[in-house]
């Protein structure tokens, strides 16, 4: 088995919200981390003040993408895709492990796919 943590259909919906919020804490850091006035005021920027208040706002960015990313490992939750909101959440099926599909904007789980077969395999469950 690839993951310790494996989710019911039920546990899972249950997550959908603290999941949310970690993507939208995921995207505003990446955003800040992207942030090109802040990238060329860090280049120009002297290396011994740290980047100065650019340098505060990437590290910020950093250090909220690395925590929402740790959160959501500590609890076996697979970010596929951050800009579509598409995560899988470890399952047993059949006694196989495979993946509960959601996708930001469906209201609840109603998908799931094999390891090998990723998105495009997705079933109705």
């Amino acid at each position: 088995m690839g993951h310790e943590r494996h989710y019911s259909v039920e546990q899972a919906n249950a997550a959908l919200g603290w999941v949310g919020e970690r993507l939208k804490r995921l995207r505003t850091a990446h955003a800040g981390l992207n942030d090109q006035d802040a990238r060329e005021a860090l280049t120009e920027a002297s290396p011994a003040n740290g980047g100065g208040e650019p340098g505060r706002i990437v590290s910020e960015a950093f250090l909220e993408l690395r925590g929402a990313l740790t959160e959501l490992q500590a609890m076996s939750v697979v970010v596929r895709d951050l800009d579509r909101g598409l995560v899988d959440f470890p399952t047993l099926r059949d006694g196989r492990e495979a993946y509960l599909c959601w996708e930001e904007g469906e209201d609840e789980i109603e998908w799931w796919h094999d390891p090998e077969s990723g998105y495009a395999g997705r079933q109705p469950l």
